[in-house]
C-alpha cells in the first residue's frame, strides 16, 4: 500500500525529544510537508510495536537512541490534492521520548536535525499542531520528573 494517494491511513509514530529547554526537530527531506521541520517519526512497519517504530525512527532520522516514555497525543492528518482528492491521510501517534543528550546527524528523509528552544520554535516553519504538541509534551516531561514515573532522566 502506497502512502500517496493511498487506500487507507497510514499509521505513523513521532518522538518529541526533550533536553532542558530543547526539543528535537528534523526537516522533513520529503513529501507530504518536504523543507517542513517536525519531530522525528514515521510509518510503523508490520510486526513492530508503536514504542520499536518511534525508536526506530527517531533514531534513523536524527542517530539518536531514545527510551520511548508515555503517549502524548493522536493526530490525524489528511492532506487533499486541489480536486479535493486524499493525498496523503496518517494517524501519528506521538510519545514523549527519553535520551542521552547528544548531537543529531540528519538521516533518512530528513534533510537537517537540530536542538531547537521550546521558546524560539516560532522562528521554524513548523508542520500542523507541531508546536501545540511539544509544548503539551515539556508539561508532561515536568510532571513526569517530579512524580519519577518512568525511572529515567529527560535527556
Amino acid at each position: 500500500m502506497g502512502r500517496h494517494y493511498p487506500e487507507l491511513p497510514v499509521v505513523g509514530v513521532g518522538g518529541i525529544v526533550l533536553a532542558g529547554d530543547q526539543v528535537l526537530l528534523v526537516k522533513r527531506g520529503a513529501e507530504p510537508s518536504k523543507g517542513i521541520w517536525s519531530i522525528p517519526g514515521g510509518a510503523v512497519e508490520v510486526g513492530e510495536s508503536l514504542a520499536q517504530a518511534c525508536a526506530r525512527e527517531v533514531l534513523e532520522e536524527t542517530a539518536l537512541q531514545v527510551s520511548v516514555g508515555p503517549m502524548v497525543e493522536v493526530i490525524e492528518r489528511i492532506l487533499r490534492d486541489p480536486t479535493g482528492r486524499v493525498e496523503y491521510h496518517y494517524v501519528l501517534i506521538d510519545f514523549l521520548c527519553f535520551c542521552q543528550p547528544l548531537e543529531p546527524r540528519a538521516g533518512d528523509d530528513a534533510a537537517a536535525a537540530v536542538w531547537a528552544g521550546l521558546d524560539t520554535l516560532d522562528g521554524y516553519t513548523l508542520t500542523h499542531d507541531t508546536k501545540r504538541v511539544i509544548l503539551k509534551a515539556a508539561r508532561l516531561a515536568q510532571a513526569t520528573e517530579s512524580s519519577s514515573d518512568f525511572g529515567g532522566d529527560v535527556c
